[in-house]
């Protein structure tokens, strides 16, 4: 099995990847757009308004969290999570980034 090589590529890349990767499921947009409507949640609210079983909220709550989109602060049993402002700014100017190249382009014939 070979490797994946990551370390040929920047720091920013491997970062994006992560980031992409882990918002690459549509209940994942889902939660944070969610998140982003409502500041703070607990688990049990996503599930109230998602179509998904607990631990498959859970779930993809884990994998928002592990790449540093979502976090969470314990209050008492419960976990509120709430996007990471810091890493959305990072994904915000790569995107930007992305759109001013393309608008920078001319005549592209591709």
């Amino acid at each position: 099995m070979g490797l994946t090589k990551t370390e040929h590529f920047t720091d920013e890349q491997n970062e994006m990847a992560v980031l992409l990767k882990a918002m690459a499921h549509p209940a994942r947009i889902a939660i944070i757009e969610y998140l982003l409507t409502t500041n703070t949640c607990i688990c049990n609210d996503i599930v109230d308004v998602l179509p998904l079983a607990q631990p498959t909220v859970s779930q993809h709550l884990r994998e928002l969290k592990n790449a540093g989109i979502i976090q969470g602060s314990i209050d008492g049993k419960a976990i509120n999570y709430c996007i990471n402002k810091e890493t959305i700014k990072k994904f915000d100017t790569f995107i930007s980034h992305i759109f001013h190249k393309i608008d920078t382009l001319e005549n592209n014939k591709c």
